[in-house]
């Protein structure tokens, strides 16, 4: 073997060779790591396939939020960020193609390493990575952050933390995660951690920073000026390390970003009407339609711009919170679902005009199949069939209503499960055993007028079964407070899901997470097969089982009737100022964290 061949097997911590043949002759150095094969782009592409390269940079985007703010730290438990501070002004080793199932190019690391099996996962930083104070970004940062965030930041980042074995330099720019636990998908969420500058906190609480201090990250965007509760402005930096980089050409095209904070939906939308934001996503297709004819658009100073996706359609709904009775019982769930009469609440609210989501991974192959499970989705299943809700093995599917808004035969039915349940009405209302009545209440956030109209018809249809549903619009800060503390009977929930999904499913609905506070498993799921197809799609390597994995989760979640589904977000619906420009080719993952405004720019029209 040449010398060369010794060089690039080097390990170096304090001066000292380290040397392991066994890792070393199945690792390879790479630009990028796919979670399955190899990624699309080669290492000298020029730009992500939807970027467009030569977007101009300059003009401003201002965009709104309903209720506020009391923190500028999105990577800690405590308190309510706006939102898009965690995409804008913070970057990780490695940065995600939304054109890829799952795929990360380098970032503030230039190069990746990982062994066949994927024990451990290597980076190697880019010497001219900096903070935006022109600090450089050390491996004490990178260490410093792993840790600081999985042992005091927001939960979303700790459950990585405990799957660590080992984090250890091994060179001037490299260290080596090592994982306890076979897991393909840990080395892909190691390049997906924010990094964040250690000096920052010497002395100071992370946890409980609050507005005195907006975390210090390498991305293109700081915090300029923010008024609480009410604005944050955002500038780029100019001296922004990674302008130059073939993953960032084309994208970051804003001087300035703004956000605006209002009280409600309905105020927020009058506020663009009026010009005072650059743009706004419509969710209902039916007010795409009818509530779009002021002023600017006809005139062309607003346009109105769809982008279609190729993403599953998620999980979209009302949460029944399941540690609280009767709602531990699934046949009182089905009950709730029969009474939800889906086809007359979507002809009121959307005109019919978007779809049901029918499972969780529906809208795509991930989704589960009708009829009876088959094949490797059912082998999968069959240790878990006593447990098993009915209609996993057998095929289960979403009631229907016959659209009218009665919804007569299935409350029949849904009364004639609440009775098998062991509830009865007595006096008009519908009672449990010991003679206490049924009632629910409705966690919402204030100001959402659309999921109030839903609310009020579904108390309507539920006030004939005996049930009470009351609904508590509550702000902002209530609302995540109550979430997290699991305050509730049903709530509004909304579950992105992507096409490789994996370790965030686990947060989403595994056992372990049902009785953490803070946690994203609102429903309380803790269902064995859930954990053990979930495990399974981290842990094979072929697609096909991949594939039957997944889809097998998607049948004990849909079947479950954990959540009652809403209408599905078929394409993006963006209204926006006429000189807000986009490229013409889309990513698969269509309008999704990575899309605005990140590869979007301005162009000043001609008069």
């Amino acid at each position: 073997m040449t010398s060369d061949f010794f060089q690039k097997l080097k390990v170096a911590t304090s001066g000292i060779l380290l040397f392991c043949s066994t890792d070393l002759a199945v690792a390879e150095s790479s630009h990028g790591i796919a979670m399955y094969g190899t990624p699309a782009l080669p290492h000298d592409f020029v730009a992500l396939p939807y970027a467009n390269p030569d977007a101009p940079k300059g003009g401003k985007l201002v965009v709104g939020n309903t209720g506020g703010f009391d923190t500028l730290n999105p990577f800690a438990q405590k308190g309510t960020p706006p939102w898009q501070l965690r995409f804008w002004g913070y970057e990780s080793l490695m940065g995600r193609s939304w054109d890829e199932a799952f795929s990360l190019y380098g970032l503030l690391a230039e190069s990746v390493e990982v062994p066949e099996d994927r024990s451990w996962v290597e980076f190697t930083l880019r010497p001219e990575a900096r903070f935006s104070d022109g600090s450089p970004v050390t491996i004490e940062d990178v260490i410093w952050s792993y840790q600081t965030l999985g042992t005091k930041g927001h939960l979303r980042y700790r459950g990585f933390w405990s799957k660590i074995a080992e984090i250890r330099q091994t060179g001037p720019q490299s260290l080596r995660i090592s994982f306890n636990t076979p897991d393909r998908e840990l080395a892909l969420i190691a390049g997906l951690r924010p990094i964040l500058q250690k000096s920052q906190w010497q002395d100071k609480d992370f946890a409980a920073s609050g507005l005195t201090e907006a975390p210090i990250g390498t991305g293109a965007y700081v915090v300029d000026s923010f008024e609480a509760g009410r604005q944050i402005t955002l500038k780029r930096n100019p001296n922004y390390w990674g302008k130059d980089l073939p993953f960032r050409r084309g994208t970051q095209n804003f001087d300035e970003l703004r956000i605006d904070f209002f009280g409600d939906q309905t105020v927020l939308f009058e506020a663009f009407k009026a010009g005072e934001l650059s743009s706004y996503r419509e969710f209902n297709a039916d007010k795409w339609a009818s509530a779009y004819g002021f002023a600017a658009v006809a005139d062309g100073r607003v346009v109105k711009s769809e982008i279609p996706h190729k993403r599953p359609t998620g999980m979209t709904g009302l949460a029944l919170n399941t540690r609280r009775a009767p709602l531990d019982d699934w046949r009182v769930r089905e009950a709730l679902l029969l009474a939800f009469n889906f086809e007359y609440i979507n002809e009121t609210i959307t005109g019919s005009a978007q779809p049901r989501i029918t499972s969780y991974f529906s809208n795509s192959t991930l989704g589960m199949r009708p009829g009876p499970a088959t094949g490797q989705v059912s082998r999968n299943l069959m240790d878990f069939a006593g447990e098993l809700a009915p209609g996993t093995l057998e095929g289960y599917q979403l009631p229907q209503s016959d659209g009218t808004k009665r919804n007569r035969k299935n409350l029949r039915k849904a009364m004639a499960l609440l009775e098998e349940a062991g509830l009865k009405v007595t006096d008009g209302a519908l009672r449990d055993a010991s003679g206490e009545a049924v009632a629910f209440n409705v966690l919402l956030r204030q100001g959402d007028s659309e999921m109030k109209t839903v609310v009020e018809i579904y108390a309507r249809a539920l006030e004939r079964l005996g049930i009470t549903l009351t609904p508590e619009p509550v702000d902002n800060a209530q609302f995540y407070e109550r979430q997290s503390s699991f305050d509730f009977d049903l709530t509004r929930i909304r579950r992105e899901l992507s096409l490789s999904p994996g370790n965030e499913q686990k947060l989403y609905w595994g056992s372990a997470s049902a009785g953490q506070q803070g946690s994203r498993n609102l429903m309380g799921v803790t269902s064995p097969a859930v954990d053990a197809m979930i495990d399974r799609m981290l842990s094979v390597e072929a697609p096909e089982d991949f594939l039957a994995a997944t889809r097998a989760l998607d049948r004990v979640l849909t079947a479950g009737r954990y959540v009652i589904p809403f209408w599905s977000f078929d394409k993006g619906r963006i209204a926006h100022a006429r000189e807000l420009k986009f490229p013409e080719t889309l990513p698969i993952y269509g309008d999704r964290t990575g899309f605005m405004p990140d590869v979007w720019w301005y162009q000043q029209s001609q008069p």
